[in-house]
């Protein structure tokens, strides 16, 4: 294996220079092979996202504890990530995108083997923000890895492979803790991730590039106080708000006042600050402004709709939680389908033009839910959640490729980390909207029929925030023409000259 550590050294100045690699469309097999690499990362750190949460009554029966106090093992979860996400842009400048990536899956696979050795809850919670720290950080590295050896002209194809353990994780996760439920202790949950983390960080060794992430420049301490503990802040008040309690709690309102009030002071820094935490003025990029708004509002109607089959499936149907699962399982097959297909079309049209496509079938693909009832075929469902998934395929990753196209090398460790936190961010709002919303409907029914009506005015509202997200998707589109213009103007500029090169040479 010393050849393909070799391979990695190669790699890494390859992407650095980038030139030579993106001068060609032809995308070479050592960037698949780190595609698959960063995939196994990726794939544990988001499976923990919703793999616990079919979990909760065993860990608060087995730990005695009440699920008030058992929902902590998610949240402290989340919290960890919204604080370290913001973090790893710079610690990729400083360290080394590879360097960073290796130590994250190292602390989440230390993190999840001390969860499942864990004894009682306060333990667990403890453990599961060490498996937080390290599993925030592997997302946005991941990408950002790809991003620098992909090359703008490939990023299609390449994060349209790539993002799928995004977009995947969260649907089969309830489906894996099922069965692990099912035939074993619930500590599997967490050992699970030990043998698979440690062939990633083997072959994340072995295979992952050296790339130049840009200067680092000196850590913003200032923001590194604000931006981490704001984000966790709105995370948790969000949290709590689709958790049930009421909006103008205090459980609810202080965090989100302290979480507001703090980011907005780090934007007030971060426009002044000459190396902030995260460049904030990347958003003066039309195309990248667009699709962070696009990002936020479909995080907002994808994932927070996420949430209401299952709970359709098991309170009116009755339906155990892996049949859930499996029956939850076509919205993953439609995005496994789309996501490679969407790649080329992004790279051929440009990601606003599929982003839009990826919408109109969100929306469409919504209505029907709209009108569910307790006795609606199961079979009419699963082919509804296919085209949900097929939306999921050709509006996400369009959008962040469109995102990552437009910036320069050294502006991808900003771009990665704020993208994700939008969509974290925008899938804690529609968590919490669609919770509230479902609540509040099904609060005074009687029987199955009622409690259906009520999913079903969910899916209304669920409705209005996909129909939200075509405007930030066809702003996306407007800005994202004169980039495309000036790009295809400076590529036939690029072939004229080299064409009046080989006349030269020939005469």
């Amino acid at each position: 294996m010393a050849d393909h550590s070799d391979m990695g050294g190669e790699l890494g100045s390859g992407a650095a220079g980038a030139a030579p690699a993106q001068a060609s469309d032809r995308i070479e097999k050592h960037v698949w092979v780190i595609s698959g690499v960063v995939i196994l990362g990726m794939i544990m750190s988001i499976l923990d996202t919703t793999i616990v949460n079919v979990a909760l009554d065993r860990l608060g029966s087995d730990l005695h504890s009440p699920i008030s106090q058992v929902q902590w093992v998610v949240t402290g979860y989340l919290l960890a990530l919204g604080a370290v996400i913001p973090i790893s842009g710079w610690a990729a400048r400083r360290y080394g995108a590879k360097q960073v990536y290796l130590v994250s899956l190292l602390l989440f696979t230390l993190g999840s083997v001390a969860c499942g050795l864990s004894s009682s809850l306060a333990a667990l919670v403890i453990f599961r923000v060490l498996q937080g720290i390290g599993g925030g950080m592997i997302m946005p590295l991941a990408q950002l890895i790809m991003a620098q050896v992909a090359g703008p002209k490939r990023m299609g194809r390449v994060m349209g492979v790539v993002s799928m353990p995004a977009m995947l994780a969260p649907i089969f996760g309830p489906v894996v803790g099922g069965i692990i439920l099912q035939n074993l202790h619930w500590s599997w949950i967490f050992f699970v991730n030990a043998p698979i983390g440690a062939v990633a960080l083997w072959l994340g060794y072995k295979l992952l590039p050296h790339t130049d992430s840009g200067e680092a420049g000196p850590l913003d301490r200032i923001g590194l106080v604000l931006l981490p503990v704001g984000s966790a802040a709105t995370i948790y008040g969000v949290s709590e708000l689709g958790s049930g309690a009421a909006l103008g709690s205090r459980n609810v309102l202080l965090p989100l006042v302290v979480g507001v009030v703090m980011s907005a002071v780090f934007l007030w820094h971060a426009r002044r600050a000459e190396r902030p935490l995260l460049d904030v003025r990347l958003y003066s990029n039309r195309v990248f402004a667009g699709a962070s708004a696009t990002t936020f509002f479909l995080g907002a109607a994808l994932f927070g709709a996420m949430i209401l089959v299952p709970l359709y499936y098991q309170n009116v149907r009755g339906a155990s939680v892996i049949d859930t699962g499996l029956l939850n399982g076509p919205q993953g097959l439609g995005a496994l389908v789309a996501m490679p297909i969407a790649g080329r079309l992004t790279e051929r049209f440009g990601g606003g033009r599929i982003a839009i496509v990826g919408v109109t079938t969100l929306c469409l693909s919504t209505l029907p839910l709209a009108f569910v009832g307790a006795h609606t075929s199961e079979v009419l469902i699963s082919l509804v959640l296919v085209v949900r998934g097929l939306s999921i395929g050709f509006s996400f990753m369009p959008a962040m490729t469109a995102a990552f196209a437009v910036l320069r090398p050294e502006q991808l460790s900003d771009a990665t980390p704020q993208l994700n936190v939008v969509m974290r961010l925008g899938s804690a709002v529609g968590v919490a909207v669609l919770a509230v919303v479902l609540q509040r409907a099904s609060a005074h029914v009687h029987g199955r029929a009622d409690l259906a009506h009520a999913f079903g005015h969910t899916y209304w509202w669920g409705l209005g925030i996909a129909l939200l997200s075509l405007i930030p998707c066809l702003l996306l589109l407007k800005a994202e023409r004169p980039a495309q213009t000036a790009a295809h103007a400076s590529s036939e500029e690029e072939r004229r000259l080299r064409a009046e090169s080989a006349i030269e040479a020939g005469i």
